[in-house]
């Protein structure tokens, strides 16, 4: 069965295929929709518009969190710093590709950059969605070890053993990208006069096998293995909270007879200071704490802006075996896909700032930097205005001795001829 090109979501990893005789079914595709009370969305203006402020905003973030755990001191590359620096170098090889595709719907879905510039921009879009949960997965893993088996975990917790996971995970996620960088390719569509990029898939066995392989193994898989880890790290830190409450309860204060607090009220005693956190009697560092709601907040940021989208494909691949067949249904996947892409897309710009308003120390490194690269600058201004000043002075002093040479020439008399 030839499934018919779908020409509003030539990016999108879940686009329709186009087998050997998809050109025949190109009329069929470019035929008029007939749910008149669905109107399209203006792809070509709105799509170049987002993508560019999330390249903008994304790349100046990463940027920013890449100097600072890049630059930060041998104490403070945990690996927790490791799993982010790899996941905002993921994010910004993305978002270099980002222009590239806010020209290509610009112009009405014709790609001027290629054949291989097509290859490589559909292959970065997979690399850094197979990337990024990788490596939040990772990081929940590591909370997960660090919270509940803090003592058993620490010849595991090595940053070495960090950058060997951060290797694996590069390899398995262009091990994951290979097959849409060998299917993904310039074609032409004699409906729209232009040079798509898209992804064309040899048969419909295909493209069920890459799409399960994307939503299994990019979000079910991800999803049940952290949700498992923050499940098993909640009910620790409530058994922890719980027996801190029963200690307190347990240590019943002391209720002295009238006479002895009648002998000991001339004596002026400090009053314990209440426990009010577990971080404050002995228990998790605060430090701890604000790493794991760093993690948490990243990865409900991860799930929130790609569940939409993975909703949108699973749509699709129904549709594709025609167990959905509907005018709302076709309304949303030829215009939702963009739209849930971006808000996907948009989960790489958002990762640095979650990093850098909830990490205390982050915040301070990032002002530490600032201050430096201010100061550097500065010394090189007064450096170079220090280096003129006496560059000036010296034209004056040697313009001054020359004038004086004059004068006394003058002022001497001449030898007799």
């Amino acid at each position: 069965m030839d499934i018919p090109i779908d020409l509003s979501t030539f990016n999108s990893t879940s686009s329709p295929y186009l087998t050997t005789n998809a050109y025949l079914n190109t009329s069929t595709a470019l035929s008029p929709d007939p749910c008149t009370d669905w109107p399209p969305i203006p792809m070509t203006t709105i799509i170049p518009t987002i993508y560019g402020i999330i390249c903008v905003l994304g790349t100046v973030a990463n940027t920013l969190t890449v100097s600072v755990l890049a630059h930060g001191s041998a104490s403070r590359r945990t690996v927790a710093n490791t799993f982010m620096l790899n996941l905002c170098v993921s994010d910004l090889l993305f978002l270099l590709s980002l222009p590239l595709w806010a020209v290509y719907y610009s112009r009405g879905y014709s790609w001027p950059f290629g054949r291989l510039a097509c290859k490589i921009c559909g292959a970065l879009h997979n690399l850094n969605l197979y990337a990024s949960i990788f490596f939040i997965t990772s990081m929940s893993v590591d909370r997960y070890l660090a919270i509940v088996h803090p003592l058993r975990s620490q010849s595991s917790r090595d940053p070495k053993r960090a950058r060997l996971t951060c290797i694996l995970v590069w390899v398995l996620a262009c091990a994951c990208s290979a097959p849409t960088f060998a299917l993904r390719d310039t074609r032409y569509i004699p409906g729209l006069d232009v040079e798509a990029c898209v992804i064309s898939y040899p048969d419909h066995t295909w493209y069920l096998t890459l799409v399960w392989m994307k939503i299994i193994l990019a979000f079910l898989l991800p999803l049940l293995v952290i949700s498992c880890c923050y499940c098993a790290i909640g009910r620790n830190l409530l058994g922890d909270t719980g027996m801190l409450r029963m200690q307190n309860r347990s240590h019943t204060p002391y209720m002295p007879s009238f006479k002895e607090s009648h002998e000991s009220s001339s004596k002026t005693e400090r009053p314990p200071t209440p426990c009010v956190s577990p971080s404050s009697c002995g228990g998790r560092p605060r430090g701890l704490e604000r790493v794991l709601w760093t993690v948490i907040a990243v990865v409900l940021a991860f799930f929130l802006c790609w569940f939409p989208f993975y909703c949108v494909t699973l749509m699709d691949l129904l549709k594709s075996n025609e167990w959905l067949d509907s005018c709302w249904v076709n309304w949303a996947i030829q215009n939702l896909t963009p739209l849930t892409l971006c808000l996907g897309f948009s989960n790489s710009a958002i990762n640095p700032v979650l990093y850098c308003f909830i990490g205390n120390h982050f915040r301070g490194r990032l002002g530490s930097l600032c201050k430096g690269l201010c100061a550097c600058l500065k010394a090189r201004g007064e450096d170079h205005s220090q280096k003129r000043g006496s560059f000036s002075t010296r034209l004056s002093s040697f313009s001054r001795k020359l004038s004086d040479l004059k004068d006394l020439a003058i002022l001497e008399p001449t030898s007799p001829a």
